[in-house]
């Protein structure tokens, strides 16, 4: 399979359809094609050869989509740069995987010199923004303006198309390798999962370094979709531009959904067109979910379940489980596997566990990576036997859906006692004073370990800690109770919204020579 083949079929089929909605800019399929072909020239003259990896450096944009789709003309692999990561954790990626050519905008090129300092592989930097020309950097639209539109490279199949790194927390990140088959089967299965008409406007509000923001990119492009692209989460201006480019889709994280649900302007704008709301990358709570079904009675929801490593998704909890009416325990899962991935749960030792049991999720299929950048011995301990080992822990019931109880390395185990944090967040948040939580296990000279809420409340609350230890009492086991509670405004989040816990947990476990996950 190809990636690019939806920009050919775009061509051929509705070259005057929509395409790209960016910063006031507006262009037809035509006009992306020719300017892909155009950057896939560009790279080919900048020295960048079949296989090769290209960098982005940049916020959201129309310029993002360009490079990801002229990066595969090119017959190159993309490597989308985590806009969250300090310099030196930048120059270790482009390193790791001897990326020469990275395309920098404007919010990042006064990193330019710093990369150019710390990156050995690092060549040619080119300035993908509306401003002044920075020194040391080549201009985007002048390289598109000179180069003549060239020939799709072709790459497809198990060519590398992504190297897209993930982690970091427990050490230097990894470069996740995909295929073009990686991830365009995982669209097609996607798409099947849930599906959505031809032609639609989708709104990109996640960040497109992340997989998820990938994936949708591809999911619109295959049915010749508008894609509306903001630089990033504001949700006053994801209001607005629901409203105003009559946006039909979108991909959320739970934390993006309960800001747009509480911000002022949600009562103010028309947002009936928007049918389809994809959400994933974290749990979301049953308050919210509920919230955000009798807000917009007429969404579709969609959650996805799944991981970089399987391209992403391996789960759909697919729109007839949300409606009302529904079985609520299948709500609380993350769907069926989809159609291409098969999913079994098993004990440490690899044994696959009964239904109801808990263990390691572990997933097989064609979306599953190709491993590791350069690192074979940790693809070895992800991928055994062409399964890959997610690190999630839950079960499956008897009608084959899937429950995340938790990350495996962000289980508590106190007094002998296996405790995993969602169950105890769930029952924090259904606490009408609790606006955000995460629990965390912190060292306890007679436990072991204890169980530890951090709780943002929500505007105007002065409820105490003793509240909330005596309400989740009235719901869960006491051992899974939170013993000590801690209250803050804000707790740290990634580009991508997902909860930090290893720097909440890192002033807890420093010195103790426990490993940090």
């Amino acid at each position: 399979m190809q990636l690019t083949q939806a920009l050919h079929k775009a061509l051929r089929e509705c070259p005057q359809r929509p395409a790209t909605v960016c910063a006031g800019r507006r262009q037809s399929y035509q006009r992306l094609v020719h300017r892909v072909a155009r950057l896939g020239a560009a790279l080919r003259s900048l020295g960048v050869r079949p296989g090769d990896r290209v960098g982005m450096l940049g916020l959201n944009s129309d310029r993002y989509i360009e490079y990801l789709y002229g990066t595969l003309w090119s017959g190159a692999a993309i490597n989308p740069i985590n806009a969250r990561w300090s310099v030196a954790e930048i120059a270790y990626s482009l390193d790791d995987c001897d990326t020469r050519v990275l395309l920098v905008d404007d919010s990042f090129a006064q990193l330019i010199g710093p990369l150019r300092q710390q990156s050995r592989s690092l060549t040619t930097v080119v300035y993908a923004g509306d401003g002044s020309l920075p020194p040391e950097a080549l201009s985007y639209e002048e390289l598109l303006a000179h180069s003549e539109p060239a020939s799709d490279a072709g790459a497809g199949d198990r060519d590398l198309a992504a190297v897209l790194y993930t982690g970091g927390t427990t050490g230097h990140p990894k470069g996740v390798m995909l295929s073009h088959d990686n991830l365009a089967l995982n669209v097609f299965a996607t798409l099947a999962a849930s599906p959505r008409l031809p032609g639609a406007v989708g709104l990109h509000v996640a960040p497109l370094f992340h997989v998820a923001g990938v994936s949708l990119i591809l999911q619109l492009t295959a049915r010749h979709g508008c894609q509306v692209v903001l630089p990033g989460f504001e949700p006053g201006a994801a209001l607005r531009a629901i409203e105003a480019e009559k946006v039909q889709e979108t991909f959320m994280v739970p934390t993006m959904i309960r800001l747009l649900l509480e911000h002022e302007e949600f009562p103010q704008r028309d947002l009936r067109t928007l049918r389809t709301l994809l959400y994933g990358a974290s749990p979301i709570d049953p308050t919210l979910q509920q919230q955000l079904l009798t807000l917009l009675p007429q969404l579709e929801c969609c959650q996805l379940y799944g991981q970089t490593e399987a391209a992403p998704c391996v789960t759909a909890l697919t729109p007839e489980h949300h409606r009302k009416g529904g079985d609520s325990r299948k709500r609380a899962s993350a769907g069926r596997p989809l159609g291409i991935a098969e999913v079994r749960v098993v004990d440490p030792a690899g044994t696959e566990l009964p239904n109801g049991q808990v263990g390691e999720i572990c997933v097989r299929g064609p979306t599953v990576m190709l491993g590791y950048w350069n690192k074979p011995e940790l693809t070895a301990e992800a991928v055994r036997d062409g399964w890959l080992h997610s690190g999630d822990a839950g079960y499956q019931d008897e009608d084959g859906f899937i429950y995340v109880v938790d990350r495996i390395k962000d289980m508590i185990i106190s007094g002998g006692e296996n405790v995993y944090s969602c169950e105890v967040e769930k029952a924090l948040l259904s606490h009408p004073a609790v606006a955000m939580c995460a629990v965390i296990g912190v060292p306890d000279e007679r436990w072991g370990e204890r169980v530890h809420a951090v709780i943002v409340r929500q505007p105007d609350s002065t409820v105490l800690d003793s509240e909330i230890i005596a309400h989740c009492k009235s719901l869960i086991a006491g051992y899974k109770c939170p013993r000590t509670v801690e209250f803050r405004n804000a707790l740290p989040l990634s580009a991508a919204g997902k909860l930090l816990k290893h720097v909440l947990r890192e002033p807890y476990w420093r010195g103790r020579g426990r490993r940090i996950a």
